[in-house]
Order: structure tokens, then C-alpha cells, then sequence
């Protein structure tokens, strides 16, 4: 060869790949997401919380719809069963009145500038 290296750029490519394999990013998103229903918040990083926005929310969609197949594929995703069950109970009149949008980030602390030391 001589010398030079092809490399593709990530074009149109959506899905966080938060540094990680594909199986240790599922089992990351699946844990933050149980996490999140079972305690309501939690405290991670920006990009994270942005990643794992979408799985709560589809979630709190399949608790909503309240079937045997949407419990199933929840049971299929969230690592607690109990946990499982008390959404599917809770989920239909909590989120009743709204449609999408049931997970949002806040910002915790300031972002860390470049001249951190400068000052």
C-alpha cells in the first residue's frame, strides 16, 4: 500500500454510538432505562440521557397500550419484572392526557470551558 487509509465518514448515521460495542450499548440503554422508570430521574451524562430518551419513552408507549404483546416486549427490554408490571398499572392514567414527550433532560451543572485552569 502506499500509505494512505480509506476511511468512511458517518453520514446519516442517527444512533448514538456512546464509545461502546453494539451488545455493551444495548445492556448500557436497557439499564439506564429501567433505572429511569423505576426512580423517575437519574443523574448521567448529556449524550446518554439524549440516547436513552427514546427507549422511555417507548416503554411508557407500551404500558400506555397495556396488551399482553406490549407487556412482553417490555418484559423483553426492562430487566425488573415487578418493575414491569407497576408501569403497565401506573402508565395508562398517569400519562393519559399526553401524547409523546414523557422523558425530558435537564442540565445539572455547567459545561466545562477550555480555560478551566486559565482563571
Amino acid at each position: 500500500s502506499n500509505g494512505s487509509s480509506l476511511s468512511m465518514m458517518r453520514h446519516r448515521k442517527k444512533i448514538a454510538r456512546l464509545g461502546k460495542p453494539a451488545d455493551q450499548r444495548k445492556a448500557l440503554l436497557r439499564a439506564l432505562t429501567t433505572e429511569v422508570i423505576r426512580h423517575g430521574r437519574i443523574k448521567t451524562t448529556h449524550t446518554r440521557a439524549k440516547a436513552v430518551r427514546k427507549h422511555v419513552d417507548h416503554m411508557i408507549q407500551l404500558g400506555k397500550r397495556g396488551d399482553l404483546h406490549a407487556r412482553r416486549q417490555a418484559m423483553g427490554w426492562i430487566y425488573d419484572k415487578d418493575l414491569v408490571h407497576s408501569l403497565f398499572e401506573a402508565a395508562p392514567e398517569r400519562y393519559a392526557d399526553r401524547e409523546g414527550g414523557y422523558t425530558r433532560v435537564l442540565r445539572t451543572m455547567p459545561r466545562q470551558g477550555g480555560d478551566l485552569h486559565a482563571r
